[in-house]
């Protein structure tokens, strides 16, 4: 600012009962601050409100101007903001001075008159009136700073910078509408009782919980719920949403207004409510010491970040914010009267939103505040947390520290559904874990994506009917994800349950994190980006929804569409590659999956489980093969591969179907006396020969020795009694076998079917037995649900390959067909 400006504002100054300067921001310092405080601007951040109030006072309130001049001459003075800036916020106020008076005459009337107007009255105040009339005189006789050199020394001045003009100052530019940022860093001076109110205000005591607090609002908020139940009322008719309403309105304030804004076609748009108030927490924490200010500024710029990427202009900004305060109130906002500061920021020249919201950030700021925030996003916890949030949305409150403890509700809660759900304890240790990592079944969806995609289909009907499940959509559905590799599908649960693991606390965290850095690895290395891996979920999750729960696709798609999401802010590398698990080749998920229905679907290869979970599978392997250890195991295994239950059929039975005679006589002397129960087994099986039922005297019955080959090698495998070399052994021979004895899955399916069937034991649910094991012959052999079974996706033992190669490297080793 020029002399001539500065005296002329030292002379207004004289209105103000001051003694006459040369210069206004000469006052003593402690003198000024004290005369701030004694008209009640205690700290900056009420003077940047006044100061704004000021400026936009109605025309004819001069009083306020002057006191605007007096604030700027007194802060300048105290040291609260820099002469220059003091400097250009008296300009501003000169500014609007000469807009709408013509000379001095008319500028000191109104002053005199609006004071009049507060209390002030002729005479009252004689040293005002003095100094008005030495104005007039002075400006009368020409001496000083006259109007007209007051108006020239004005048009004449550049442009003033009435905000901190900082690269990192700008995206607090943000925080206006709440608390204008006059000074740049922050300061206590800027905001004494931050601290009060981050506690009134927010129940915020601490940094670790004002950190929860910022990272929550960037990446979560009140905004993820809303959107979510937004687009479950889209999908609603008027009647329905009316029961959601009525059911929501107990707990939730924001029900009411949110079915109006769907029923009235509002835009369903106001993240601007977490955003700005993220901001305005940031300032608070700076201003209290809580956060650094690199911390904070990186904070703000995050905010401007997520800002430019959803709104285009300031009025858009505030248009969300408003619907957000409207649903956070349970008050619909939107014809109600701005608030006046609103009013203020959007049409003001003197406005700190000049700035257009896509300038407040520059490349070096953003990168600063991206990579400051890493420090929350970087680790494989977070990871952990971002895939768990999906389903526990209050994952997102664990940021700051995700390993901080936990309160011990949550933890008895997490404990609890370990046991109840996973028939997981702390006993069986941490390496647990890993047979909830499930690579074959990403190797199964995959490979029946990749023959949907093709017009290649699993069968729809078998000899044993057809499947009770209804397959066509699901089928359909197949053909549309056969670019998106499906180790999400099986990740993001067993992200989940490692999550439950962690808050458990019953089991080590230093090897469940292990695990969670694998999960990372293998999830980087499949997907290039936090884009395409929640695009393989959706899909997946649209193809294959969970029966037992509510569909996951409304969540997935906001985690798509919202940029505060804290999947596009992970770091996205892989250190080394790895897995939660080892991978079985194809031969040995083949070799296992012989097993079919006499066990669930083996979709990894099995590891020796704790002593608990050892009892119960001993006491199976003692009740059904009386086998006690490594050795009975060995030696039964070795004698199904040679000779099994087959060979029993070929000695004992199948010379009957060559003297039927014989057979009857033996039929009748067996049911002519008591037969003990060995006998009475014998007598069944004779009776099923007569009848050849289900085929068992046309059928190669190997199919039902090799399934039960298998599945004790697994059994064995669990128990500790078989290596991982001795395991893959009796897989490598059972496969054979089958190639030997079968040319493709359903003569398999048959076989098994026949053994089944004429080795079942008397029971008076046999019908029951057969009927339910034929279903479950469908479901494999149809994939009917998908993950029934994986025959469909698997080419028979021995078979050339004749599945199509997936699109993607989500395969197991082993896998001809792969192509990359």
């Amino acid at each position: 600012m020029g002399d001539a400006l500065h005296a002329w504002w030292a002379q207004q100054l004289v209105l103000c009962d001051w003694h006459f300067t040369p210069h206004p921001l000469s006052v003593d310092a402690g003198a000024a601050e004290q005369r701030l405080l004694s008209q009640g601007i205690t700290h900056r951040g009420e003077l940047a409100e006044q100061w704004l109030d000021a400026l936009h006072a109605p025309t004819g309130e001069a009083d306020r101007l002057l006191a605007a001049l007096e604030w700027a001459a007194l802060a300048g003075a105290a040291g609260w903001i820099s002469a220059d800036q003091a400097s250009d916020w008296a300009c501003c106020v000169m500014q609007r001075i000469t807009q709408e008076y013509r000379d001095l005459r008319g500028w000191l009337c109104d002053v005199r008159r609006s004071l009049g107007v507060r209390g002030w009255a002729t005479g009252a105040d004689d040293r005002f009136i003095d100094a008005c009339q030495a104005l007039a005189d002075s400006e009368a006789e020409g001496a000083g700073i006259t109007w007209e050199m007051f108006q020239e020394a004005l048009r004449q001045r550049g442009e003033v910078a009435l905000w901190p003009s900082d690269p990192e100052a700008q995206p607090w530019r943000l925080c206006a509408l709440f608390r204008p940022v006059l000074h740049y860093p922050a300061s206590k001076a800027d905001w004494p009782d931050a601290a009060s109110w981050l506690n009134t205000a927010w129940e915020i005591d601490d940094r670790e919980e004002l950190l929860t607090g910022l990272l929550w609002l960037g990446a979560q908020g009140e905004r993820q719920r809303w959107d979510i139940e937004a687009r479950d009322l889209l999908s609603m008719d008027t009647a329905q949403r009316q029961e959601w309403q009525r059911n929501a309105r107990s707990e939730s304030r924001h029900a009411s207004v949110l079915c109006r804004f769907v029923n009235q076609g509002e835009p369903l748009e106001w993240a601007a409510w977490d955003w700005l108030r993220l901001v305005e927490l940031a300032w608070a924490g700076a201003c209290s010491g809580w956060l650094s200010q690199a911390e904070a500024d990186a904070f703000a710029a995050h905010a401007a970040d997520l800002m430019q990427r959803r709104y285009h202009d300031w009025r858009a900004v505030v248009t969300a914010y408003r619907r957000g305060h409207s649903l956070f109130d349970g008050i619909d906002r939107r014809e109600m009267p701005p608030p006046e500061r609103e009013t203020q920021l959007l049409s003001s020249p003197f406005s700190p939103w000049k700035v257009a919201v896509d300038k407040l950030l520059d490349d070096d700021t953003q990168a600063a505040s991206k990579a400051l925030l890493s420090q929350w996003r970087n680790t494989p916890h977070h990871w952990l947390l971002a895939l768990a949030c999906v389903r526990e949305p209050d994952a997102m409150l664990r940021l700051a520290n995700p390993s901080a403890p936990i309160n011990e509700d949550q933890r008895a809660e997490a404990a609890e559904y370990l046991d109840a759900s996973l028939s997981m304890h702390a006993d069986e240790g941490a390496a647990a874990m890993a047979r909830y990592w499930l690579p074959a079944q990403a190797h199964h969806l995959n490979q029946l994506a990749a023959d949907a995609a093709h017009g290649v289909m699993p069968p729809s009907a078998t000899l044993f009917g057809q499947p009770d499940f209804p397959i066509n959509a699901q089928r359909q559905a197949l053909k549309g994800v056969s670019r998106h590799a499906a180790t999400v599908h099986m990740a993001e649960k067993f992200a989940f349950y490692l999550h439950m693991a962690l808050n458990s606390d019953v089991l080590e965290s230093e090897p469940l994190l292990g695990y969670a850095q694998s999960l990372r690895n293998c999830l980087c290395r499949f997907y290039p980006n936090a884009k395409r891996l929640l695009e393989a979920w959706l899909a997946w999750e649209h193809c294959l929804p969970e029966s037992e729960h509510a569909s996951l696709c409304n969540e997935i798609a906001w985690h798509l569409e919202d940029p505060g999401s804290l999947f596009h802010w992970l770091e996205w590398r892989a250190e080394s590659w790895s897995e939660p698990s080892e991978r079985p080749t194809l031969m040995q998920f083949t070799a296992m999956s012989l097993v079919g229905p006499l066990n669930s679907a083996v979709w990894s290869e099995p590891q020796p489980e704790s002593p608990r979970e050892c009892v119960e599978i001993r006491e199976w392997v003692e009740s059904h093969y009386h086998l006690a250890s490594a050795d009975d195991m060995q030696a039964f295994l070795t004698s199904m591969l040679e000779v099994g239950d087959r060979q029993e059929y070929q000695i004992n039975y199948e010379p009957y179907t060559l003297n039927p005679q014989r057979l009857e006589a033996e039929i009748a002397i067996l049911e002519s006396g008591d037969c003990v129960e060995e006998e009475r087994h014998h007598l069944l099986r004779l009776r099923r020969v007569r009848d050849n039922e289900d085929g068992c005297n046309e059928v190669d019955m190997a199919a039902w020795d090799i399934a039960q080959l298998v599945d004790l090698a697994i059994a064995g495998r669990q128990l500790g009694w078989l290596t991982s070399d001795a395991f893959t052994d009796v897989l490598a021979r059972a496969y054979q076998l089958a190639a030997d004895h079968y040319a493709g899955w359903q003569d398999y399916a048959v076989g098994m079917y026949a053994g089944f069937s004429f080795f079942m034991g008397e029971t008076p649910e046999r019908e029951s037995f057969l009927a339910s094991f034929r279903q479950a012959l469908v479901a494999w052999l149809c994939a009917a649900p998908v993950l029934a079974g994986p025959w469909a996706s698997l080419d028979f033992p021995g078979n050339k390959p004749r599945h199509f190669a997936p699109l993607h490297i989500d395969t197991l080793p082993g896998d001809q067909r792969t192509l990359h």
